[in-house]
């Protein structure tokens, strides 16, 4: 059966995006919304009424560069209050933001840039000349004065770029349209088990989805301050951070990164007050001496009250979500307590099916396939850009979408994350398709196959391990073939894909229909850790 598009009626009827901004504005426009902590330099904040006017400003230069309705934006920027302002900006005009992930290369960008389609980029002097030779249709380029809050010494820009103050037009051209919470509001690239990453789009009802049932999820008050270092072109700092303070009128303190040595002080500094976490912070901060009080009501983080817990003082709270799902599918509870190390239960907007491989439910105690059920273009994304068909294999018969992850339902109703389809690494917090970089090492004379594989990591999870398969094995193979191969993943792969080992071998493991056994490669290399 079809998946279930979004119904007439539904929580957002009549409200969009820059609507709910309005909002906010009109009740409490001098409160901050935003605090700037770059890493040089000073700290600036940015009120309600003062962001909501710098966006309009930017939507009428937007405007005036031609852009119209549906149309698309590529905005190719670190973490940097231009990034937010130009976001909500294609927002208010109807635009359509194609966030993209700071450390692309080129091949990656002549992809982005094609399949979406965009008619001009936003980007920051590192990448200003990346972008314009890799973006040739675009018909303008705006560049930011600064990297991450730094004025670089070099800071030419391309020939027909422009500063990103030009954008600056008359608010008064751009007044607050109709609301159209169906109208997409935003398109990212994630990486899938076919050798290109998938568009995900995103409705104004998606982010306005994902800005409610967030702050829910994580009991967000008008008070809270929510510190935000996750890189912006990712859900987790556009929804469970930025859209989710957003919805409750509370402040957002955006940093460039993560730094381990500046968290403390920022937090204490601004009283901040939530925070999302991946594993590799957490353990990062364990080398950082805990200040003696703080103002953190809770982390948020892939599990539930891990044992670092009882070490800071905060409680962590468990969740499951992806870029398709908008916000967490699944999640642990602030109010009660969680099963540790799991990622809670079932949320109450989505439908949670877990199954064996005839398709039947698992019993309390089993391991199987993950799969959600929700509204597309409302509580799951549109659907793939320019994608139909990888669209509607997302979904089953019954309207779920398959998520490729496998968790444990417990005797107690807590649900554990198991595996993910293993064709997907995540390393140091970003998934990463082995297809792509296998896609890149055969380019390569001389490889006969390829497998990549993850190899647990004790500070980015996993990272890549690459196999090359070589009739004779690596006596036969040409001196400089690892050589040749490093080389290929610098020009094709951002750097967190690229292999951290490679081995030349004469024969792969199969299993059957000669598949290669990619299980047998993963114990082989975590064999050898």
């Amino acid at each position: 059966m079809p998946a279930l598009r979004a119904p007439l009626v539904h929580p957002f009827s009549n409200f969009d995006v820059p609507h709910l901004l309005a909002v906010h504005v009109a009740a409490r426009g001098a409160h901050p919304f935003l605090i700037w902590e770059p890493f040089e330099g000073e700290a600036r904040t940015w009120s309600y009424a003062a962001f909501a006017h710098e966006v309009a400003c930017v939507a009428a230069g937007l405007k005036k560069r031609g852009v119209k309705t549906g149309e698309r934006v590529l905005i190719h920027l670190d973490n940097c209050p231009e990034s937010l302002i130009a976001w909500y900006a294609c927002a208010h005009l109807g635009a359509v933001a194609v966030t993209t992930n700071a450390r692309s290369v080129a091949d990656d960008l002549i992809y982005f840039s094609e399949h979406a389609a965009v008619v001009g980029a936003i980007t920051q002097p590192a990448f200003a000349g990346l972008v314009a030779s890799s973006c040739k249709n675009i018909k303008w380029l705006a560049v930011t004065e600064t990297d991450n809050g730094v004025t670089p010494k070099d800071a030419n820009r391309p020939p027909k770029a422009e500063s990103f103050a030009a954008l600056y037009g008359d608010p008064a051209d751009v007044p607050l349209r109709a609301p159209d919470p169906m109208l997409p509001v935003g398109v990212q690239y994630t990486s899938g088990t076919t050798s290109r990453p998938k568009g995900v789009v995103w409705t104004h009802a998606n982010a306005l989805w994902g800005a409610k049932l967030c702050a829910m999820h994580e009991d967000l008050r008008p008070s809270d301050v929510h510190l935000t270092y996750l890189p912006l072109f990712h859900t987790n700092a556009q929804s469970y951070s930025v859209l989710a303070a957003l919805w409750v009128g509370a402040t957002v303190v955006l940093q460039p990164r993560f730094s381990a040595s500046r968290f403390w002080p920022v937090s204490q500094k601004h009283g901040c007050t939530w925070t999302s976490m991946v594993p590799f912070c957490v353990r990062a901060l364990m080398g950082q001496e805990k200040p003696k009080s703080h103002s953190y009501r809770f982390w948020g983080n892939g599990i539930s009250a891990p044992p670092t817990d009882a070490h800071f003082g905060i409680k962590t709270i468990g969740w499951w979500g992806m870029t398709e799902t908008i916000t967490h599918g699944i999640v642990g509870d602030v109010h009660l307590p969680n099963r540790p190390m799991s990622i809670g239960k079932p949320a109450t907007s989505y439908e949670i099916a877990i199954l064996r491989e005839d398709g039947t439910p698992v019993d309390p105690g089993e391991t199987g396939e993950l799969l959600v059920r929700g509204v597309p273009g409302l509580s799951l994304f549109s659907e793939y850009l320019n994608n139909p068909d990888a669209t509607a294999k997302s979904f089953d018969e019954q309207g779920y979408f398959i998520t490729g992850d496998r968790v444990m339902l417990g005797e107690d109703g807590f649900i554990s994350f198991a595996d993910r389809d293993k064709d997907m690494l995540k390393v140091g917090g970003e998934n990463v398709a082995a297809s792509e970089i296998e896609r890149v090492i055969m380019t390569v004379p001389g490889i006969q196959e390829c497998a990549v594989v993850g190899k647990r990591d004790p500070m980015l999870d996993e990272v890549p391990v690459a196999f090359l398969l070589v009739p004779g094995g690596e006596t036969a193979a040409p001196r400089d073939l690892q050589a040749q191969v490093m080389a290929a993943c610098e020009k094709g792969l951002a750097d967190f894909k690229r292999p951290r080992e490679i081995r030349i071998v004469d024969s792969l493991p199969r299993s059957t229909l000669e598949k290669i056994a990619k299980a047998e490669l993963r114990r082989l290399v975590d064999g050898a850790a």
